[in-house]
């Protein structure tokens, strides 16, 4: 399967001394990243933000595993080349940059994953499948605000408009061709320091219980922050206290 040259929006100044990526998750897109990339420019980096393989306005694809996303990400590059200073990547966004690290290991020097998918049951991708094309063919901005009154418009907006932007063939392949869908060996193989910033298992996490004692057993480099209050989308729930845990990490 051949690499995909993926489209990008940027934050800040491009000539920055620090660079970072913005990696987002199933059936978003680059621009979903606005809130973390605005909030690293104010601190002095320049942000870019990709469209995955099959979103946003990124080339469509007949394959979606999860390497086929990495092996995308590993051909991105900040624009003066070498290595990202850090990659930001929530859910499979976060699970493919894993797998890019794994596999090109002078990609980033740093990783930040938003509570990763490295590792879903059969029930929970069947869950993320339903979801995903619900969102695709019926979701509107009056649910998502119903249903997240606390998020920004902004979100609520591109929740939805960004879901629809996406191939609908490319969210169901996502789960289809991911039959196996566990990457915690790359992660043990991951060799820069890596903040994982988790939701909270008492609202909803993909990064939690055994299985999250599992993966930072098995990489000293991996720590875990647990953000209160917070689901799945850490960024969009608690936005403030997630760039606050980011931008303390670059310190």
């Amino acid at each position: 399967m051949s690499t995909l040259t993926l489209p990008r929006i940027g934050w800040g100044d491009e000539h920055s001394t620090r660079h970072a990526l913005i990696v987002h998750g199933l059936g978003s897109s680059a621009h979903t990243g606005w809130y973390i990339g605005s909030g690293l420019a104010e601190a002095g980096w320049y942000a870019t933000a990709v469209d995955l393989r099959g979103h946003g306005s990124a080339p469509r694809a007949p394959r979606y595993r999860i390497s086929d996303f990495a092996a995308d990400l590993s051909e991105t590059r900040p624009a003066h080349g070498g290595a990202w200073d850090v990659v930001i990547g929530h859910s499979i966004g976060a699970a493919a940059s894993v797998v890019a690290q794994s596999t090109s290991p002078r990609w980033a020097r740093k990783l930040i994953l938003l509570d990763p998918a490295l590792a879903l049951t059969a029930e929970r991708k069947e869950l993320v499948r339903t979801g995903q094309l619900y969102g695709h063919d019926e979701l509107t901005e009056a649910e998502v605000a119903r249903d997240n009154p606390h998020w920004h418009p902004l979100d609520v907006e591109l929740r939805v408009r960004s879901t629809r932007q996406a191939s609908r063939f490319a969210l169901e392949a996502a789960v289809a061709d991911n039959p196996d869908w566990d990457v915690t060996e790359q992660a043990a193989q991951v060799n820069v320091s890596t903040l994982i910033l988790g939701g909270d298992p008492a609202v909803d996490s993909m990064f939690t219980g055994d299985h999250a004692a599992a993966v930072l057993e098995s990489n000293p480099l991996m720590s875990h922050v647990v953000i209160a209050g917070a689901g799945h989308s850490v960024h969009r729930d608690r936005p403030e206290e997630t760039l606050s845990q980011i931008v303390r990490a670059l310190v």
